[in-house]
């Protein structure tokens, strides 16, 4: 297992500052930014495109964890990796090629990953587990910042992380959604070593002081 890391997800920072965003990650020596692109057909909700990935990633040397929540992903991993992509996830619940999609995101740079929503099985990606380098599990349906954390993942994500450790895969076991103090020692006993925290972590009276709390989790 890879050991715990944090990743703040620039959705829930300032969308008039998101540079702003970005520079508090950085400052406070976090490696990774969580990046929600949102189609408003895939998800009832609408973010921001590679325009904005591009514009971040000029002050920015953050790795860019790109999470396209689009009916056709397949459509869209040029311009995300043009733009700075560091790693470019794509659900598995729209129809489309994902094997060679996830083909195509690598000869682009890019690492790949596959993302379950709540309802998927884990089963969904079983089949693809060795041509991955992350497995997003969502705790929440996906589309907005805020919600519950829900419990059922625990099951799922140690299915994945078991599937891993018997077939020797290093794959990263991220999280995303209600993660918080509470939650993520949960989601860590069950094999997670990624945590997508936007709330928790932006919404913070003190983001440092959340941080350096996530940290001692572990400690």
């Amino acid at each position: 297992m890879h050991p715990p890391l944090l990743v703040p997800s620039i959705l829930a920072g300032d969308h008039a500052r998101l540079a702003d965003s970005a520079a508090l990650v950085e400052r406070l020596g976090l490696p990774w930014i969580h990046l929600d692109i949102m189609d408003g057909h895939f998800v009832p909700n609408l973010t921001f495109g590679p325009g904005t990935v591009a514009a971040l990633r000029r002050t920015s040397r953050l790795f860019f964890d790109v999470h396209l929540m689009l009916d056709e992903p397949q459509r869209y991993v040029e311009p995300f990796a043009a733009a700075g992509a560091s790693q470019i996830s794509i659900h598995i619940e729209p129809a489309y090629a994902h094997a060679d999609t996830l083909a195509r995101i690598r000869k682009l740079g890019c690492r790949c990953g596959l993302v379950l929503n709540p309802d998927t099985p884990a089963a969904a990606v079983e089949a693809l587990l060795d041509r991955v380098d992350l497995v997003l599990v969502m705790t929440v349906q996906p589309g907005f910042g805020g919600q519950a954390f829900r419990r059922d993942a625990l099951a799922k994500l140690a299915q994945l992380a078991a599937w891993r450790h018997d077939r020797g895969l290093e794959f990263r076991l991220e999280v995303d959604g209600g993660i918080d103090l509470a939650t993520a020692p949960d989601c860590r006993a069950a094999g997670t070593d990624t945590f997508v925290a936007g709330t928790s972590f932006f919404g913070a009276t003190d983001p440092a002081a959340f941080a350096a709390d996530f940290a001692r989790l572990w400690s």
